[in-house]
């Protein structure tokens, strides 16, 4: 596997994987209809700096973003998102992305690291705490999940 910085010509790539998992509505808080154009905005924003992997095959199977959570004094705590392909689940994509998103996140300077809206039901959230994240809180019901109806949404931080 190959984790290299994105270029603009690789949201071609990103985003049918970005739109499958975003339009299932189970795992983000952002709107299921997206547009390509505004999920394009989202994901490969100027502040963030955009990574994928790709397989042995050339194949783009994950992509994640680290930027400031915040701003001025507190811009030194990161946020992250992540997607793997679905179709490539279960291959520990997600484990190597994460890994190397923390170490890239520590040595760029952030201290820490926050993620605003983990979904409770969410499997990923195993990873997280594998990888030494808490929760800090949960506001709950807060998502409308469309299989287990409202659930909470957890804010996990961790040092770094």
């Amino acid at each position: 596997m190959l984790i290299r910085e994105a270029t603009a010509q690789d949201w071609d790539r990103i985003w049918p994987f970005w739109q499958r998992i975003v339009s299932a509505g189970d795992s983000y808080a952002w709107d299921p209809d997206t547009s390509e154009p505004a999920a394009r905005a989202l994901w490969m924003a100027p502040s963030h700096r955009v990574f994928v992997v790709e397989d042995e095959d050339g194949a783009l199977v994950a992509s994640a973003y680290v930027r400031p959570n915040y701003g001025g004094p507190a811009a030194h705590i990161a946020n992250a998102g992540f997607m793997v392909d679905p179709e490539q689940a279960g291959r520990g994509i997600g484990r190597l992305l994460a890994e190397y998103v923390i170490d890239r996140a520590r040595r760029d300077g952030y201290t820490g690291m926050v993620f605003n809206a983990v979904v409770e039901t969410n499997p990923a959230t195993r990873l997280w705490e594998a990888l030494g994240f808490r929760v800090l809180g949960t506001v709950p019901g807060a998502f409308r999940h469309p299989e287990h109806g409202p659930v909470g949404l957890n804010i996990m931080f961790r040092e770094l």
